[in-house]
């Protein structure tokens, strides 16, 4: 029954293009995980062992990810940041390490660049869907961040924190 509807799945994939029949029915290709795969050793600065890159993840070269991390589909990961070991980022995630200037008032804010202080994400960190860490946080070993939490300051270590802007829930 599985072949059949690995098959079937497949067919269908083929047939539709862009739709994937396979993520409903459980089942990925192989060779789509190990061409992300071979794509993040390329483009990381670091890239450790085990890692998942999920499907239509944005991303740069300055991004480094530890051993058994993995990375949710459609996330969006921007500037310089640091993911160590055993990290879970859900879908749709937004890493935003970079932020404009806005000092000079006499020159439009879309010309005075931007900077950079970049996202360190320790290990064994939860990031549930769809939650923004912004420039310049550094998220502590062993935190939970909630789903849809947009988290603009630092983190203790092993914290359950969410909202908008996050604030600490409890301690684990």
């Amino acid at each position: 029954m599985k072949k059949i509807m690995n098959a079937f799945g497949f067919i269908i994939y083929l047939l539709l293009g862009s739709w994937l029949p396979h993520y409903f029915m459980n089942y990925t290709f192989k060779i789509s995980k190990y061409i992300r795969i071979i794509s993040a050793k390329l483009l990381f600065k670091k890239c450790g062992k085990n890692i998942d890159i999920g499907r239509k993840v944005k991303l740069n070269s300055k991004i480094s990810i530890g051993n058994n991390s993995s990375i949710g589909d459609n996330s969006f990961l921007a500037g310089p940041i640091q993911i160590g070991n055993d990290v879970m980022i859900a879908p749709q995630v937004m890493l935003i390490a970079s932020n404009h200037n806005f000092n000079k008032k006499d020159i439009p804010m879309n010309r005075q660049g931007s900077n950079s202080k970049g996202i360190t994400i320790e290990d064994d960190v939860w990031i549930g869907a769809r939650a923004i860490v912004l420039d310049g946080v550094h998220i502590r070993k062993g935190t939970i961040v909630g789903a849809g939490a947009v988290v603009t300051k630092d983190t203790e270590e092993y914290s359950i924190i969410g909202g908008n802007p996050a604030k600490l829930i409890r301690k684990r």
